[in-house]
């Protein structure tokens, strides 16, 4: 258990930290599983929609050090891949 009073401030901080981190893990996780729900119904204007409100997510989370910004990247460039091939006509 922490003795000093910065020790003890900085367990009350970095549990408030985590708490935010978690809700904006969360709130990224449910972007990122809508659009691969609509990409996986088959809809491509959903998928669209969706993959639009999950990118400025993504890089938020990437701003804010919840995500490492490759990994942000990387996501966004898997999900953009993945409705622009739902999206083009099968030939």
């Amino acid at each position: 258990m922490a003795n000093t009073s910065s020790a003890k401030k900085a367990t009350r901080k970095i549990a408030r930290r985590t708490e935010v981190n978690k809700a904006r893990r969360s709130r990224v996780r449910t972007f990122v599983r809508q659009v691969e729900e609509a990409i996986a119904s088959g809809d491509a204007t959903l998928a669209k929609e969706a993959f639009l409100a999950a990118q400025p997510e993504l890089a938020r989370a990437a701003t804010k050090g919840v995500l490492h910004a490759n990994t942000a990247s990387r996501k966004v460039s898997r999900l953009a891949k993945r409705v622009k091939a739902l999206s083009a006509p099968t030939a």
